[in-house]
């Protein structure tokens, strides 16, 4: 048996259809030609992900600038403290 492939946008205008609920899954997947246990996967997706949509992806970008500033922050700490102790130690002999 082959596998069918469907596009995003196939799988979109499906899913959507399904949300609208105008229609029964049996109906969809006869229209579609595509299982109804299918559908509902493709629905429960879309559900799934769909606060991602409006999330703020600056939000995202700014927690992972000020993560690897802090990080930065603390090599050059440690580096200053290690630099100091060796400018003691030469300085001691």
């Amino acid at each position: 048996m082959i596998r069918k492939k469907f596009s995003s946008e196939f799988k979109a205008r499906v899913a959507l259809e399904a949300i609208r609920g105008q229609k029964t899954l049996p109906e969809i997947s006869a229209q579609y030609k595509v299982h109804s246990t299918q559908i509902a996967r493709w629905k429960q997706k879309v559900i799934n992900e769909l606060p991602g949509i409006f999330s703020n992806s600056r939000e995202k970008e700014t927690k992972n600038q000020e993560q690897q500033t802090n990080e930065l922050y603390q090599q050059i700490g440690k580096l200053q403290v290690e630099n100091d102790f060796l400018k003691k130690a030469v300085y001691q002999r």
